[in-house]
């Protein structure tokens, strides 16, 4: 949920997301707030499962055809989840998606990192080359200037997860597939947003040129990092508004004077600022019964 705060928690995008929709949040396992550590002789998912248990979600819920957003691995999976169950996804909105195959490269950084984590936990070096790897080098600072508040808020979060999850997180990743084919084949709309100085720029870019353009759109935001939406939130608004109203979804308020989106009313309801509305109250469901240890 740490990879959404700075785009939900903005007024401009309440307005319009919760104006609009009910969102339901899915994270992998072990990762939800307050988890415990994942049980050492659980057997490592791999992306294919995790798809699957998104459609475990929408079945609990009773959910038909809906909307998915996700970032990097998360885009990843909810892809993936388009191609093999093309009836339940409306549309996607992806954040600097992955794609391809792990390249030599991103496949040893995988490991070096794994190995990193089993070591010597979320160590200050570790939590340096995720930030690398989230934000752009303007967010992060240097010796002259401290880093952003996001940026610092982001590390502290990284402190809180629980390395075996993480590393069970990272297997499944740096095991994944190529979807050139299966996108190629994939016909519902999707919006893409990718920061300039994202690691995954050129990976995105190939995702473009798989997907038919008739359905698809792609919003590069400069001096920005992968974490578009903690980053530079207010740049998806727009291009957000006007992709959900091809689909006949959004419904703009009477007043729409916003200075920042000719189309997000400016008044917001308290109520939809609570906890509650945000869903800090929700219990996470589980789509898998837990071996014993």
């Amino acid at each position: 949920m740490s990879c959404f705060q700075g785009l939900f928690l903005c007024p401009e995008a309440v307005s319009l997301l919760l104006h609009n929709f009910c969102i339901y949040h899915i994270s992998p396992p072990g990762h939800e707030f307050g988890a415990a550590p994942v049980c050492s002789n659980d057997p490592s998912p791999s992306v294919e499962d995790l798809a699957d248990q998104i459609l475990e979600v929408l079945n609990f819920f009773s959910l038909e055809a809906v909307m998915c957003m996700g970032i990097t691995a998360g885009a990843y999976i909810l892809s993936l989840f388009a191609i093999k169950h093309k009836e339940r996804v409306l549309g996607l909105i992806l954040i600097s998606p992955l794609c391809k195959a792990p390249s030599w490269s991103e496949w040893f950084y995988y490991k070096v990192v794994s190995n990193l984590l089993y070591y010597y936990g979320m160590s200050g070096l570790l939590k340096d080359i995720f930030l690398q790897r989230y934000f752009s080098k303007e967010a992060r600072g240097s010796s002259e200037v401290p880093e952003r508040d996001v940026v610092h808020e982001c590390r502290r979060l990284l402190g809180e997860r629980h390395g075996s999850s993480l590393m069970r997180f990272l297997e499944a990743v740096n095991r994944r597939h190529d979807l050139t084919d299966g996108l190629k084949s994939l016909k519902c709309r999707t919006l893409i947003f990718v920061g300039d100085q994202s690691p995954f720029h050129s990976e995105t870019l190939h995702m473009v040129t798989a997907l038919d353009r008739k359905y698809s759109a792609l919003v590069e935001v400069q001096a920005c990092g992968s974490m578009v939406t903690e980053e530079q939130p207010h740049a998806m608004l727009i291009p957000m508004e006007f992709f959900f109203m091809g689909f006949g979804l959004y419904r703009p308020g009477r007043v729409s004077d916003s200075p920042r989106s000719p189309l997000s009313p400016s008044c917001i309801s308290p109520e939809l600022l609570s906890p509650e509305s945000l869903g800090l109250k929700l219990k996470p469901i589980k789509t898998r019964v837990p071996t014993k240890c």
